[in-house]
C-alpha cells in the first residue's frame, strides 16, 4: 500500500519546563488535530525516544502516551535507535501502514535532556559508542573533530566552509518559530567561538535540547478521503555501519548513508537530482558534508564547494536544512528524525511559512551515533 502523511506537529525546541510525558502528549495531540482525526481513529502508536530512562528515570512512555491521549486499545511501542530513533519511528510507522497491519498510525518522538548537566548528557549519549573506544575517552564530538580535520586536509577544504554550514542553518532557524536558536551568526563568530574538538568549535555543534514532534500516517486512499494536502512516502530504507568507527575503510564515507539512500532512491524510482529539499542530520557541521556526499548530492570530497557556491542556501538549487537543522533547531534525540519529517511534509504541502521553497520531492536523512545506523526517507507531494 502507498503510505501517506496527513498531519504533523512540532513543539517548541529548547529548554522546556515540561517533562517527557507532557512533551510527547503535546506533540501527539497537535498531530491528531493537524490531521483532522480523533484518538479513536488510531490503531498503532509509536514513540521514538532514546533515553527517557537514563535522562529522567521514566519508562513505559508509549503506554503513558496512549493513556494520556485516550488511544486505547491501540497497539503501542517505543522505538529506540539512538539518535536516529525518529527516523526509525518513521520506518516503523510506514511498515505498519504498508503491511496493512494498521489503517491509521500516530508517531511521536521526544526527549527531555536539559535538566542534566552538559557532562551528564554527553556521557549518556556517549554510551552508544563501542566500549573499546569509550574507555579511551572517545565520544561523538571527538570523532567529529578527528573526521573534520582529516576531511579538511585531505580535500583541501577551507576551515571557513564548515563555519558557513553553521551560518546557513542559523539563518534558516530565524524563520522557524519552533527552533531553539532563532538568531543569525556570521563566519567570524563561528570561527572565534571556543574550541570543543579541534578543529571544531562551539558553533559547529548542535545544542542539548528538549522537544517533541509528531506525524500521522495512513493509506493514500484514505488520505484522499480526508484531505487535499498530503505527502506520500515513496522511498524509505535503513542501513547499519560498523559499531567501531575506526574499522571503517574511509572515515569520510558514511556507509549507512550511502546504502540507505541508494535503496530509498531505488524504491522511489528517482535519483539525487530529483530531490528539491533535504533535511540532513547536522549534529556536527562536518556531518552535513558527509551526508551530502553519501546521499549523492555532491561528489566525494566536494560538498564544501557547493556550500561555498551557495547551492544549499534556501534560495539555492538544493536547499538543505530549511528548518535550521539540528544546529539551530536543536537536537532532542528521539524527536529529531520526526522533526525532519515534519519539515519535509510542511514543505511539500506548502505550509512552511517564510521557510517555504518550491518542492515536490524531499529527503530526510537521520543518523544514529557517528553513522552507526541511518534511515533515509523520501517524500513526495500527494497527487
Amino acid at each position: 500500500m502507498t503510505v501517506a502523511v496527513i498531519g504533523a506537529s512540532m513543539t517548541k525546541f529548547g529548554q522546556r519546563d515540561a517533562w517527557i510525558r507532557e512533551l510527547i502528549a503535546q506533540a501527539g495531540e497537535a498531530a491528531l488535530e493537524d490531521a483532522g482525526i480523533t484518538p479513536d481513529d488510531v490503531e498503532h502508536l509509536y514513540v521514538s525516544n532514546m533515553a527517557s530512562g537514563e535522562f529522567e528515570g521514566q519508562g513505559g512512555i508509549m503506554n503513558a502516551l496512549a493513556h494520556d491521549l485516550g488511544l486505547m486499545p491501540a497497539y503501542s511501542e517505543r522505538v529506540d535507535q539512538t539518535s536516529s530513533s525518529g527516523g526509525a519511528g518513521i520506518y516503523e510507522a510506514w511498515q505498519s501502514i504498508a503491511s496493512g497491519a494498521s489503517d491509521m498510525t500516530l508517531l511521536v518522538g521526544g526527549e527531555k535532556m536539559t535538566h542534566r548537566s552538559t557532562a551528564e548528557a554527553t556521557d549518556i549519549i556517549a554510551s552508544i559508542t563501542h566500549p573499546a573506544e569509550y574507555k579511551h575517552g572517545l565520544t561523538l564530538p571527538s570523532f567529529a573533530g578527528m573526521t573534520a580535520r582529516h576531511y579538511l586536509e585531505r580535500f583541501d577544504a577551507p576551515r571557513e566552509s564548515l563555519a558557513k554550514v553553521a551560518v546557513k542553518n542559523h539563518k534558516n532557524g530565524v524563520d522557524n518559530p519552533h527552533a531553539q536558536f532563532q538568531k543569525e551568526i556570521d563566519v567570524e563568530t563561528a570561527l572565534e567561538s571556543p574550541i570543543v574538538a579541534d578543529p571544531l568549535r562551539l558553533y559547529d555543534f548542535c545544542p542539548i535540547t528538549d522537544g517533541s514532534s509528531g506525524l500521522v500516517f495512513t493509506t493514500e486512499e484514505r488520505a484522499q478521503e480526508i484531505t487535499d494536502d498530503y505527502a506520500v512516502i515513496s522511498g524509505i530504507a535503513g542501513a547499519t555501519d560498523t559499531h567501531v568507527v575506526h574499522e571503517r575503510d574511509d572515515p569520510t564515507v558514511m556507509g549507512g548513508v550511502v546504502d540507505s539512500s541508494d535503496q530509498a532512491y531505488e524504491m522511489a524510482g528517482i535519483g539525487p537530482e530529483d530531490v528539491d529539499v533535504a533535511e540532513l542530520h547536522d549534529m556536527f557541521t562536518i556531518l552535513e558534508f558527509l551526508q551530502m556526499e553519501g546521499c549523492g548530492f555532491a561528489e566525494h570530497g566536494e560538498a564544501w564547494k557547493q556550500m561555498d557556491e551557495g547551492r544549499t542556501e534556501r534560495d539555492g538549487e538544493l536547499p538543505i536544512n530549511t528548518s535550521g537543522g539540528l544546529k539551530s533547531k536543536g537536537h532532542p534525540l528521539g524527536a529529531s528524525g520526526v522533526a525532519q519529517g515534519y519539515e519535509i511534509y510542511k514543505q511539500l504541502v506548502g505550509e512552511a511559512g517564510p521557510r517555504q521553497v518550491e518542492a515536490d520531492t524531499g529527503l530526510a536523512c537521520n543518523v544514529g551515533g557517528f553513522g552507526n545506523c541511518v534511515i533515509t526517507t523520501i517524500m513526495e507531494a500527494g497527487q
